[in-house]
């Protein structure tokens, strides 16, 4: 049994790096809109709910570095390196949270997609700071702000819309146990 749900999760990882890699496709003739929307964000919040943190963890640290490796989208430095560590900190923090959740429910997924998302965007200015101060280059509290907050609410939004909705729909397929209390799960 713990050797199906492995494989399943591992399957699940590949699925989730693929998509991390061909979403910005729909997006990628104009640069702008993909950097509102964040369309590689969407499958790694999906991954470590989905698969646990530590998948969540690992592919969103090679998704950015692979797309980047790939097609020259983003640029490797500082974007893709810094997007990294953001993407890495989204699946395991929000992999780590919902993992410890006792019911898995709606209201667990934002409580875990939130501090996930607030935990990715810190991670990405500190790597932003330090990958623009080697090169002697600062990284502004207003560039900060911008890249961060201001210029991604439209993809905060779809994140915070469609995760849920996503989650909902697989749960009432019976793909993932959802709506479900662990205790009670467990103790059959």
């Amino acid at each position: 049994m713990k050797r199906t749900k492995s494989i399943q999760n591992l399957v699940l990882a590949a699925l989730f790096l693929a998509l991390g890699l061909m979403l910005p496709f729909l997006t990628g003739q104009i640069p702008e809109i993909g950097s509102m929307l964040l369309p590689m964000h969407l499958p790694i919040l999906l991954c470590g709910l989905i698969c646990g943190w530590k998948y969540g963890l690992a592919v969103g640290f090679i998704v950015p570095l692979l797309r980047s490796f790939l097609f020259t989208m983003p640029p490797m430095y500082p974007a893709a390196v810094a997007m990294a560590f953001e993407l890495a900190a989204y699946g395991c923090i929000v992999g780590f949270l919902y993992g410890h959740s006792r019911w898995k429910c709606v209201k667990a997924v934002y409580r875990s997609m939130i501090p996930a998302m607030i935990g990715g965007r810190a991670i990405w200015g500190v790597a932003m700071v330090i990958l623009l101060g080697v090169r002697g280059g600062s990284f502004t509290l207003a560039a900060f702000l911008s890249g961060a907050f201001l210029n991604a609410i439209p993809g905060i939004i779809l994140q915070l819309v469609l995760i849920p909705v996503l989650m909902v729909a697989l749960g009432k397929a019976k793909m993932i146990p959802f709506g479900e209390n662990k205790e009670v799960k467990t103790a059959e």
